[in-house]
């Protein structure tokens, strides 16, 4: 059972017309309704529209908000009450949100923690979703993810949806499908430079694409997605990337998806697809690395892969961590670490 129940507003709007002595159908002519639909919001036995709510602040001193809020937690609580057999039930689904840790880095500030109802409701605000059965269908519908568990789903999302709130003061051009190649271009001028996010993000804006570097929620084990915002490609990244070998792998998959899954990613937030795609956008990070070409002399020739990299502007960690993955060197080797940047 749950502990309390949610009247809405029918209840305010009984006490405030007995404190002020105006009758039922004296209201109900003055709103434009029926005594009978005066009855059933009294009783709460029918929403309110948002045109009556407006309609009883103009005639009224009852802010509009204390109406919606009350109605709100009225909807909320009666759909918790039919989905969820008691506050235990509710309490532990609530768990794969990781309430706890949304507060703790300020991604979410909850009103009222002792009330479930507001939690939810805060939840839902943040989330932007309706109730919690829009909120699966949405993750079936749009997110191409292989889910680990419906707790790992939850916080993924949570994650994008916190992604979203840092892209939308940003102010970027309009991306431009045939400049891809420029792009490109750019990256691979500043991958030879020490790594510094903040310029990676600005060049990805100036070419009209949106990047977020931001750490996941705990035991999560996303490293990032892409998806298209209206008609600019964005790029969410995990944390994950200690070293500029891997984060510029990440990245540059993230493009391989914008450049051959960009009509796709408008309706679909691409996290995990079919192994066939995610293959094709690995290959793509690989070749953009490091062109096949250059890669077979760097395999020919591995005792000057160095001279190799300077040759053709290849930062050296590039070759060195590719090597140590495909077993052609040790990642104890002194070749691997030396040349391995942290980040």
């Amino acid at each position: 059972m749950f502990e309390y129940n949610y009247y809405g507003f029918g209840p305010i709007l009984k006490d405030y017309l007995d404190y002020h002595k105006i009758s039922q159908s004296d209201f109900a002519k003055r709103l434009g309704i029926t005594q009978k639909h005066m009855n059933e919001i009294l009783n709460n036995k029918t929403e309110i529209s948002v045109e009556l709510m407006l309609t009883i602040n103009l005639i009224t001193d009852i802010d509009v908000e204390l109406i919606w809020q009350a109605e709100e937690e009225k909807r909320i609580f009666l759909y918790l009450k039919e989905n969820f057999k008691d506050e235990k039930e509710l309490k532990e689904y609530l768990k794969t949100f990781s309430l706890k840790e949304l507060e703790d880095r300020n991604w979410l500030k909850f009103k009222d923690e002792k009330s479930l109802i507001q939690v939810c409701m805060d939840l839902f605000n943040f989330l932007a979703i309706k109730n919690f059965d829009t909120f699966n269908d949405y993750s079936k519908q749009t997110i191409l993810y292989k889910k680990n568990s419906q707790a790992d789903m939850n916080k993924v999302i949570l994650w994008i949806k916190h992604c979203d709130s840092l892209i939308q003061d940003i102010d970027i051009c309009k991306y431009e499908k045939n400049k891809f190649a420029n792009l490109i271009h750019d990256l691979k001028t500043l991958s030879l430079e020490r790594f510094d996010e903040n310029k990676i993000v600005k060049c990805l804006n100036k070419h009209g694409i949106y990047l977020v570097i931001e750490d996941a929620l705990k035991g999560t084990k996303i490293r990032g997605c892409m998806m298209v915002k209206a008609d600019n490609p964005a790029i969410y990244l995990t944390k994950l990337y200690k070293d500029k070998a891997s984060f510029y792998f990440a990245l540059y998959h993230e493009l391989g998806h914008i450049k051959s899954d960009y009509n796709k990613a408008k309706s679909k937030i691409i996290i995990d697809e079919d192994e066939r795609l995610e293959k094709r956008a690995d290959l793509f990070a690989i070749n953009t690395m490091i062109d096949f070409s250059i890669w077979k002399e760097i395999v020919n020739d591995k005792d000057n892969v160095v001279s190799i990299c300077e040759k053709y502007n290849i930062p050296v960690c590039f070759a060195t961590s590719r090597l140590a993955k495909e077993g052609y060197i040790d990642y104890a080797s002194k070749l691997y670490n030396n040349y391995r940047e942290k980040i």
